[in-house]
Parts: C-alpha cells; sequence; structure tokens
C-alpha cells in the first residue's frame, strides 16, 4: 500500500471530535491526514445555527482557506476528503487541482462546472439513502457530470441512516453504515497509487 496525502475538511458542523477520530482512523492506516479548521475554532450543535454561520463567512471565504490550507502540500499529490459541506469543498478543491490523486466524498456533492475536468480522478461517494441533502435527482445528474468530466466514480447507499452519520455525537449515527463505509474508504485508499510509484514513472 502506498500511504496518501490526505486533505479531511469537516461538516457544517465545525472541527468535531468525530473529524479528528476519522483522521486518527485514517492516520492508524498509514496515511498523513491534515484537517483544516475553516471556521476558525467555531463549532455548532444545530444545522440551524451552523448554517447561518456559513452564510455569514461565504462559500468563497471557506474556499479560500480550504485552499490556503491545502497550499503547502499540494504538490504532494493530495487525496481530498470531506464530510458533507466539507465534502462540497473537497470536491471542488479536486476538479481544480491537477495533481490530486483521489476524491473521497462523506455525505455530500457539490456542483460540476460544465468545463470540469477530472481525467480518470478516483472519486467515492458515501451517502444515505434516502438524503434529504442529496436527493436521488441530484446525485444521478451529479454521477453523470463527474462521469462526463472524466473521473473514475463509486458511489455506495446506506439505507435509513441519516445524513451525517459516521458521527458518534450527532442523532444522525448509524454504527453499521459507518463502519461499513470506513472498511469501504480504506480499501479505497489502498487502491490508490502514489505519484512515486514505479507505475507512474
Amino acid at each position: 500500500m502506498d500511504p496518501m496525502d490526505i486533505m479531511l475538511c469537516h461538516s457544517v458542523y465545525g472541527l468535531r471530535p468525530a473529524v479528528h477520530a476519522a483522521a486518527d482512523r485514517l492516520r492508524g492506516a498509514g496515511h498523513q491526514v491534515w484537517t483544516p479548521d475553516l471556521f476558525e475554532g467555531r463549532t455548532f450543535d444545530t444545522v440551524a445555527q451552523a448554517a447561518e454561520f456559513r452564510a455569514e463567512v461565504g462559500k468563497e471565504e471557506l474556499l479560500k482557506r480550504a485552499v490556503l490550507a491545502a497550499a503547502p502540500y499540494s504538490e504532494r499529490g493530495l487525496v481530498y476528503a470531506g464530510f458533507s459541506l466539507g465534502a462540497a469543498v473537497a470536491q471542488t478543491m479536486a476538479l481544480g487541482d491537477e495533481r490530486a490523486r483521489g476524491l473521497l466524498l462523506l455525505h455530500g456533492t457539490s456542483d460540476v462546472a460544465p468545463n470540469a475536468q477530472a481525467a480518470d480522478l478516483p472519486v467515492q461517494l458515501h451517502v444515505a439513502e434516502p438524503d434529504p441533502f442529496e436527493p436521488d435527482d441530484w446525485l444521478s445528474a451529479w454521477y453523470l457530470q463527474m462521469r462526463r468530466a472524466g473521473a473514475d466514480v463509486e458511489v455506495y447507499r446506506y439505507r435509513g441512516a441519516g445524513h451525517l452519520y459516521t458521527d458518534p455525537g450527532l442523532p444522525d449515527h448509524d454504527a453499521d453504515a459507518a463502519e461499513q463505509t470506513w472498511r469501504t474508504a480504506l480499501g479505497f485508499l489502498e487502491s490508490l497509487e502514489s505519484p512515486e510509484s514505479p507505475e507512474n514513472d
């Protein structure tokens, strides 16, 4: 297995303990992980509070903070990953980084620009079924757009799970779905090749 350099972005709730636990799990598998704090220390207990703060900060500012956090490591060839809002940020960054090694999306996606280029980018999405924030029509269109951009996309759905089902501190938590997600995600990361691999020379 080639260890990956991973940028893991938090959800709209902020940099919660679950994000640190996820990063530790990935590190335990041998990967290097960074968890940028896009909310600069703020965390939230409700979606309403979190959404209000996110609107105040603004989408462009959040993306700017993420890009600045990734900049010192981007030449390594990052795997971008994130939870919900963080997944949307990770997707935007991965599609804008020709050195991206992969994209791991947990509970979220984002718009795909018509001219997006993601030639052979490995992408794995894990999402609840149903998920009010990721409805079926949206996901179908998103999948087709990502494939059209050239990405190699896998989608895993978890029936009956809540939106942020990997976070043990939230009512959405589903232990079985979370464990299955992490097993699959770790396998995905193991399948990726680092830029230093002989196969890429």
